[in-house]
């Protein structure tokens, strides 16, 4: 297996960060790099007593977390995931697998197919519809789940990215290049219920992401 470095951004994870690293120990040796931003509680603690590489990113913007663990990452397959324990971590080894098999650059975890009331709301639920909508007028990007926050690709593909937000607009910026530049698809997966406060602004992060689809496009012209 190739070897893997799994980054999670975490603010005020305490309550789950040490479940979600312990799921992901057990794949066996993986680097695993949170990268906090300025938590209040024992989110560093807890990781860093798991024995995982913790780095401080005092500035605020998913994405600008999401570039700072992947510029530390050695490994060959990059894995991005919440500290929440909304995305089912065990499946990481077996969507490496099916990388392999079916010789993919980037998997998408795909919250959609499988949703439900409980885990996420017809607001959301519209709302990523609209996104993706967007994305398929656009860029001609056929993709079920454009905001999901859990992936699994390969670094050389990531190193052929460009443009990527500071921002939430980071994961669908990711989704974008990856299908510019290699082979993607998506698995469906159960979103788990979050125990801990969420960090989207439902609207705020919304009408953000529709308008950075729009300048993506503009500035690709």
């Amino acid at each position: 297996m190739p070897k893997i470095s799994v980054v999670i951004p975490t603010i005020n994870e305490e309550k789950t960060i040490g479940s979600v690293v312990q799921t992901i120990k057990k794949l066996g040796d993986v680097e695993i790099i949170v990268v906090d931003t300025d938590s209040r509680d024992r989110t560093r603690e807890i990781a860093e007593s798991l024995g995982c590489k913790v780095i401080s990113e005092p500035r605020r913007g998913y994405g600008v977390a999401y570039k700072t663990g992947f510029a530390h990452a050695s490994g060959d397959i990059f894995v991005g995931i919440d500290g929440d324990g909304t995305y089912p971590a065990e499946i990481i080894g077996p969507i490496i697998e099916i990388m392999e098999i079916d010789n993919v650059d980037f998997v998408s975890c795909d919250r959609m197919t499988l949703r439900n009331e409980h885990n996420y709301t017809m607001l959301h639920f519209v709302g990523n519809s609209v996104l993706n909508m967007s994305m398929r007028i656009f860029f001609k990007c056929n993709i079920n789940d454009s905001q999901s926050g859990m992936w699994v690709f390969r670094k050389s593909l990531y190193q052929k990215m460009k443009g990527l937000s500071d921002g939430m607009s980071f994961s669908q910026d990711l989704k974008i290049e990856a299908l510019e530049h290699g082979r993607l698809i998506e698995i469906p997966v159960r979103y788990g219920i979050r125990v801990t406060k969420p960090k989207l602004k439902t609207w705020n992060d919304g009408f953000s992401n529709l308008f950075q689809i729009f300048m993506k496009r503009v500035n690709r012209n």
